[in-house]
């Protein structure tokens, strides 16, 4: 009988078959939601832990972190395949009691078949229905569903990338006016008044006697400069207008897609992984008695100081 006031203690405890094989690790306890009673329990079984089939716990017990059942363990194993991502479906439960040999009446928790003290040995018929879909597809069968061929199909999802025009935004041309401030040299030229002196000669001598002799006199000159005048005027430069050019570049799309995977196992793997399983034991219980060790040499040490002290 299992307590249920420890189930979930019961993730990752051993689940062992009638032989007293190991079949692998229970992954999730299933209860009646009417009673709470365990129903189901997945177990994880392969090499890798990857497969996950369900076992029923009626009749089931519980001895230090290992759940014994009482199917044999490639009978668990060769169970159906049912997604174990949620409640059990009434249809997914008929399947599961069907194949076990126990009787299932929707709304109210399925009872063995039978003498129950004989759990191990559940409806002869259909155990030896089964050892005969086994010889009968010694090269291998799908225990997924129906037989229907002798090799399991293995799928995979796979990624497709499509790609989709959409407006990523507007371009618009705006102008306006700004000022801004040019310096210009400009060359400018202007009249000086200059003094030229010349002696007398036979070719000036009557200009300079015409006059009297001693007289005053004035002359006056016009002197011109240039003037920077400024002015402005408007003139086009260029034309602007807007085109698109398209740009290629490379983006990174990453997602996550399932696959299934198919591993052997045969004796020689399944002995391994119970030998790792019992080593990783072994290190566990050793790890353990060696922090016992050191907690009780700690509190030695510290009954040692408190006794020296005065």
């Amino acid at each position: 009988m299992i307590d249920t006031n420890n189930l979930p203690g019961l993730i990752g405890a051993h689940v062992i078959d009638s032989d007293g094989d190991k079949i692998g690790t229970a992954a999730q306890i299933y209860v009646d939601t009417t009673t709470g009673e365990p129903n189901w329990a997945t177990v994880r079984t392969g090499l890798f832990g990857t497969s996950e089939t369900f076992v029923p716990l009626q009749n089931a017990s519980v001895e230090s972190d290992e759940i014994h059942v009482a199917f044999e363990k490639q009978f668990v194993k060769d169970a159906p395949r049912i997604d174990a991502d949620g409640d059990l479906s009434p249809e997914d439960e008929r399947i599961l009691y069907d194949y076990y040999g126990m009787g299932y009446d929707e709304g109210f928790v399925g009872t063995m078949d039978g003498d129950v003290g004989r759990a191990a040995d559940f409806d002869d018929s259909r155990r030896g229905s089964a050892d005969a879909r086994r010889g009968a597809a010694d090269s291998g069968y799908d225990t997924s569903g129906p037989s229907t061929d002798d090799a399991m199909t293995r799928s995979e999802e796979r990624l497709n990338v499509s790609k989709e025009n959409v407006q990523a935004g507007r371009a618009r041309l705006r102008k306006f006016v700004v000022t801004e401030n040019q310096n210009v040299t400009v060359p400018v030229s202007r009249e000086e008044v200059r003094i030229e002196r010349e002696p007398i000669t036979d070719a000036n001598r009557g200009n300079a006697t015409s006059g009297p002799d001693i007289s005053e006199e004035e002359h006056e000159m016009t002197l011109n400069e240039e003037r920077v005048v400024v002015d402005k005027d408007t003139v086009p430069v260029e034309r602007v207008r807007l085109d698109k050019d398209t740009v290629t570049e490379q983006r990174n799309v990453n997602a996550d897609v399932r696959k299934e995977e198919i591993e052997l196992e045969d004796d020689r793997t399944r002995a391994a992984s119970d030998r790792a399983d019992s080593d990783r034991r072994e290190s566990d219980r050793l790890n353990s008695d060696r922090a016992t060790s050191n907690q009780a040499d700690s509190g030695r040490r510290r009954d040692r100081r408190d006794s020296d002290r005065p």
